[in-house]
């Protein structure tokens, strides 16, 4: 996964995880590239997750929430009481993880954190 993504023309620099070195870098199309590389398809859903990720992240001093928080998020922004294995069907590689490197973040070294 280490290398370049290119996207639009555009090479973007990936660490050794598939992770952005450059979260400035990602955009819309970025995301989809990525997701693709995991064999998923990008719906609105997916973004409302990637763009909570990412306010997450600049709003906090690069704090990366753990799938607690991420559930408790989502579920007032979508309104509805959610459970685990919905984030887990958008993101079967963790919404943690996998999340924040679609979301275009840098890698985190830890356990899902429930």
């Amino acid at each position: 996964m280490a290398g370049a993504l290119e996207v639009n023309g555009k090479s973007i620099e990936c660490d050794d995880n598939g992770n952005l070195i450059d979260p400035a870098e990602w955009n819309e199309d970025v995301a989809k590239a990525l997701a693709a590389e995991d064999g998923i398809e990008l719906t609105e859903k997916h973004f409302d997750v990637l763009n909570y990720l990412r306010a997450c992240y600049f709003d906090n001093n690069g704090e990366q929430p753990m799938e607690r928080i991420i559930l408790k998020g989502m579920s007032e922004i979508w309104g509805a009481k959610l459970s685990s294995k919905d984030l887990y069907e958008l993101f079967p590689g963790a919404p943690s993880k996998q999340g924040n490197r679609i979301a275009g973040l840098p890698y985190i070294a830890r356990k899902g954190g429930y």
